[in-house]
């Protein structure tokens, strides 16, 4: 066991943590003054159910070695998981810590999807969609990408922490959430602007802040490859702020803080799979490239087709998610890391198609498993707020309190 590898992922599962509550602001300053405390909230009560349910089941489900598709049920409340190393999955730490550092994972994945469907969800649905997600979504697909014994960890796909499990998971769900809910009402005649703009600039600070956590924590050691993975974290975050604003001056004629935040936030998303793969200037270019492909997402495609994704979960997190994943099978190097694998422009085509096998099994999967467990939760309680409650707002129908109690 090595104390400075330990101290790192302590840390780096602190960091990631703090991501949950850095969306709550995020998603909070975006949504209208008097939706506010239901977004945090929904955030924050993640925080507590998804601890409680990871280490009663998830991490059993998640990582114990099984067959392709589901771990196994030996470590049901953490039976077996205790504080020497486990080999298989990081050799120098505790088996505790690499496990609450992968719950904090679990913890921000199905946060992601709030983003979709703000301002006309029920607590008491959310709450019970999130736990069977969480199960029986976010578990088995991260046992097929990180398991031991994982089918498409078996076959080769690459990522390093997180675009297939976690975003383009979460976006592709909150694609099917907003669609199936529906718009909000009157969005046509009333679009909803962000209300507090300072809000969103702080939680994405604490987005990317936390997101040296989630990147490059994700090596489990305090090494090289950490150190690789902080780099380029960083200089996608930065590439990608760069050249949303720029986008945004060349079009409207003005750059804003808001596109700034949607670019790095885009940019975070796109590095996360090829952290541990890419060296800096893919890594630039990746975070180059996420701000287009996901301003194109949200200023084209969500107008075009009408879905009402409130926060843009799906134009930046899938769309994003699904660019660095195929990323990742253009830039990938040994030389980064040896127990990678090489991209096209390093010898091996091959692995961009496992990359899209991996990303097109995700969108499907998600798709039909999310679409069920609404339908669910419809039939046997009600996903959607009555008009009357969406238009006074969450803060006072769902929870009884108001965020601001005087009004400009």
């Amino acid at each position: 066991m090595n104390s400075g590898d330990t101290a790192w992922v302590l840390i780096s599962s602190a960091l990631v943590l703090l991501m949950t509550p850095g969306l709550a602001f995020f998603y909070g300053g975006m949504v209208r003054r008097k939706n506010v405390l239901s977004v945090l909230m929904q955030c924050f009560i993640i925080m507590c159910v998804l601890s409680l349910q990871w280490v009663l089941i998830g991490y059993s489900l998640s990582f114990h070695p099984g067959n392709g598709f589901w771990g196994g049920l030996q470590w049901l409340g953490l039976n077996g998981v205790g504080l020497e190393p486990y080999a298989d999955y990081a050799g120098t730490i505790p088996h505790q810590a690499f496990m609450i550092f992968q719950a904090m994972f679990a913890i921000i994945t199905p946060a992601l999807i709030i983003g979709a469907f703000a301002e006309r969800m029920k607590f008491s649905a959310f709450l019970i969609f999130t736990l069977l997600w969480a199960t029986f979504v976010y578990d088995p697909l991260c046992h097929w990408v990180w398991g031991m014994g994982g089918w498409l960890r078996n076959l080769g796909a690459l990522d390093f922490a997180g675009g297939t499990v976690v975003h383009i998971n979460a976006g592709i769900a909150a694609l099917v959430t907003a669609i199936v809910l529906g718009k909000r009402k009157n969005l046509e005649k009333n679009i909803p602007t962000p209300h507090n703009i300072p809000f969103v600039v702080l939680g994405t600070g604490l987005l990317w802040f936390g997101w040296f956590g989630f990147n490059a924590g994700s090596a489990l050691a305090a090494n090289g490859l950490a150190v690789n993975a902080f780099v380029v974290t960083n200089t996608a975050a930065a590439a990608a702020g760069l050249s949303w604003a720029l986008i945004e001056w060349l079009r409207n004629g003005k750059p804003t803080i808001f596109g700034v935040c949607s670019g790095a936030v885009a940019g975070l998303v796109a590095i996360t799979p090829a952290a541990g793969f890419v060296g800096v200037i893919p890594a630039m270019i990746i975070g180059l490239l996420v701000s287009v492909v996901c301003f194109i997402a949200v200023t084209v495609i969500k107008p075009l087709f009408g879905y009402d994704d409130s926060l843009d979960a799906f134009g930046v997190h899938c769309v994003g998610g699904i660019w660095g994943a195929l990323a990742t099978g253009l830039f990938a190097s040994k030389l980064v890391n040896p127990a990678g694998a090489n991209g096209v422009f390093f010898g091996d085509p091959k692995q961009f198609l496992i990359q899209l096998l991996a990303v097109g099994v995700t969108i499907v999967y998600t798709a039909v498993v999310t679409f069920i467990i609404y339908k669910l939760v419809d039939i046997f309680i009600g996903v959607r707020v009555d008009e009357k409650s969406e238009a006074m707002g969450l803060d006072l129908t769902q929870h009884r309190e108001r965020a601001y109690t005087v009004l400009e």
